[in-house]
């Protein structure tokens, strides 16, 4: 009977929630404010947390806003739009320029580079297509590889030119930029909206672009994606052309020489937020020669050559009920603090990261102290500093735990390059042994990104595991469904709905099989570049502690630390098994990708100092124009590139076999 009373209270609240949203993102009518629909949200997830059995697919915990409307159809970006690495910091700053020095191979370490730069708008991102001059599609950001085409609503934006007759405008180009709401113009809209970005957010989704031409739109150029045979030089000049093509751009825009004077233009802008006309919420700082760009590329999801550096967080102040330790799937020992709920920025925050062991021992966190926390862009929250006057006479002060719940000791990794023991405490390299590392493993394993099973979310991974259904990842392809149908809280059709969930993940990439691994420092980059390299699940199979790992180092983005963590995984008998287990479900979905550029089939090895460039820049060049590259001298080798103090073993073996022996600048004619 109580079960049932908290069901149907339950369903209430989802009910409610439904409701809220609606009208929040589909009407653009919010039926109430931020805090008590956070607050609705918090009861929900409390009694989900509290009891295993309630669950429903409008949870706060399975949503994240809205989905991709229906009326909208979704087009493949012809070039991504990808996301901006953030820097809180001079630090941060140094580092990223730093990076960029290393890559380029340059000899000077204070190395000045020129700098556009930008306020941060927050808005949303738009990608504009012309044609012949013409404006003839517009798509959103979506998930940076595919956007929603909403070019009619686009289309009633006063700001983008629709024809543009200009002999140097670019035959084919896609301009990108940002939509927003100015916020004179927004105080006339906050009984609809909660926020300008919101919206605007909002008004491009309109169903009907009428309703969408209401709305004063603004919107602001600042870069392309693809463009045909376009002869500009700098991102500088680039704003220029924009301004004389018709778009508008930000009017504090600048070009800025050294990382000093990067960080007094953010603080100047940081003063004057608040009376500039649109909200921004950071500076973002552009390498300004585009021929410097592209040498650096992209890593991940981000380029090489941008960062965007956030404004201080918001913050609150509230109360530490407790300190919890939460074990990744690396084996990282996570110190978090669970605090007295509060509103930080328009979000609801109830958990603070403390980082590690050194953090609490810097900052004396103990549980009961009244603390700020802040939340700085899109990271977790975290606490910054503690008041000691609040503190009670009886406080005590932490103890890290020395032992994982496993029962093993707890180790910290030593740094080969710092020096340094990490400051993170870490259950030793023991994978699915530990229970606590197994179950963030299988839930890292059926993840958006990995396998992306529906219906198997972190609550439903804590319940199977419980109940015994699942010990390791193979075991979710065995599982009992009419066990699971007679479970409290499934049915037939959410049964049904799991079985079809998991069959259709077992066609997957070979990348995103080894990214689901969860190999530590194999990320989604880095499990491309392996599947490039072993390119079937069989040689994957075949890869053991007897394997030979260098032959990964001559891929760019692999180095020593990427190596020494696929030794420890593939010296595990039990990660062995699991991948010889997946094999009998697992079908490997051919790759599409047609390899187009002017080193297609070429393979190469380098030997001696480059002098222009750095290996990891050549590397990169290679790889980009569909080149390989091998690790030893042997037949399959075209090309042995020889720089300064060459080992003399690999040019006389080359010579040998008749393989061309060629300079850096010749190499560098292959790809004129």
């Amino acid at each position: 009977m109580k079960n049932e009373n908290l069901k149907k209270k339950y369903q209430e609240k989802i009910k409610l929630l439904v409701k809220y949203n609606k009208y929040y993102y589909e009407n653009n009518s919010p039926l109430v404010d931020d805090s008590e629909y956070d607050n609705l949200k918090i009861e929900i997830l409390d009694l989900e947390k509290k009891n295993s059995f309630l669950k429903s697919n409008d949870s706060p915990s399975k949503t994240v806003g809205f989905k991709p409307s229906k009326n909208f159809v979704k087009v493949n970006h012809k070039v991504p739009m990808l996301s901006l690495s953030n820097a809180f910091d001079k630090n941060d700053l140094e580092n990223f320029q730093k990076k960029i020095i290393n890559f380029l191979n340059f000899k000077n370490e204070n190395q000045l580079f020129e700098y556009s730069t930008e306020p941060k708008i927050d808005g949303i991102s738009a990608s504009l297509l012309y044609k012949n001059g013409k404006f003839v599609r517009g798509l959103s950001r979506g998930d940076g590889k595919a956007g929603e085409d909403i070019t009619k609503n686009l289309f009633t934006i006063n700001d983008i030119p629709k024809v543009i007759e200009n002999n140097n405008f670019p035959k084919e180009i896609d301009i990108r930029g940002e939509v927003f709401i100015e916020k004179n113009d927004f105080k006339l809209l906050r009984e609809k909206f909660a926020n300008p970005r919101n919206a605007a957010s909002g008004s491009l989704r309109q169903k009907n672009p009428e309703e969408t031409k209401k709305i004063p739109l603004r919107f602001i150029a600042y870069t392309f994606g693809y463009s045909e045979k376009m002869r500009i030089k700098t991102q500088t000049e680039f704003l220029k052309y924009l301004n004389i093509w018709g778009f508008k751009t930000n009017k504090f825009n600048k070009k800025i020489v050294g990382i000093e004077n990067l960080i007094k233009n953010h603080q100047y802008l940081e003063q004057k937020r608040n009376e500039i006309d649109f909200d921004i919420d950071g500076v973002v700082y552009k390498i300004d020669d585009f021929k410097l760009q592209e040498r650096l590329g992209f890593v991940a999801n981000a380029p090489r050559w941008a960062i965007a550096h956030k404004f201080s967080a918001n913050s609150s102040t509230s109360i530490i009920k407790n300190i919890e330790i939460q074990i990744g799937r690396t084996g990282a020992l996570t110190p978090v603090a669970k605090i007295n709920p509060v509103n930080i920025g328009g979000v609801m925050v109830s958990n603070a990261t403390l980082h590690n062991e050194d953090e609490i021992n810097r900052k004396d966190i103990r549980v009961g102290d009244t603390v700020v926390v802040e939340r700085a862009g899109d990271v977790i929250p975290h606490v910054i500093s503690v008041d000691k006057k609040k503190r009670k006479a009886d406080s005590k002060k932490y103890i890290f735990p020395e032992k994982c719940p496993c029962g093993f000791k707890v180790i910290k990794d030593y740094n080969k390059i710092t020096k340094k023991f990490d400051a993170v405490k870490r259950c030793p390299d023991r994978g699915f042994e530990c229970e606590k590392m197994a179950k963030e493993k299988i839930k890292h394993f059926v993840s958006k990104d990995a396998l992306n099973i529906d219906g198997l979310g972190k609550k439903v991974v804590e319940n199977f595991w419980s109940l015994n259904l699942i010990r390791l990842p193979q075991d979710l392809f065995k599982l009992d469904f009419n066990k699971i149908e007679n479970l409290e809280g499934w049915g037939k059709q959410s049964t049904l709905n799991l079985k079809y969930s998991i069959n259709k993940s077992k066609e997957i990439s070979l990348e995103k099989l080894i990214y689901s691994l969860g190999i530590r420092h194999i990320g989604q980059e880095n499990a491309k570049l392996i599947s490039q390299n072993i390119q079937t699940l069989d040689n994957l199979c075949k890869i053991s502690n007897k394997y030979n790992f260098n032959t990964f180092l001559n891929i760019d983005g692999i180095g020593e630390t990427q190596i020494n963590s696929l030794k420890k995984f593939f010296s595990n008998n039990i990660n062995l098994e699991i991948i010889k287990e997946l094999k009998k479900f697992i079908i490997i979905k051919k790759s599409n990708l047609k390899k187009t550029g002017k080193l297609k089939n070429k393979t190469f090895i380098f030997t001696g100092k480059l002098d222009t460039m750095s290996r990891a820049e050549a590397k990169s060049l290679i790889e980009k124009n569909s080149g390989k590259i091998l690790s030893n001298v042997n037949k399959k080798l075209d090309y042995l590139i020889i720089g300064e103090k060459p080992t003399t073993k690999k040019v006389l073996k080359a010579k040998e076999l008749n393989i061309k022996v060629i300079s850096q600048a010749d190499f560098l004619k292959l790809l004129n």
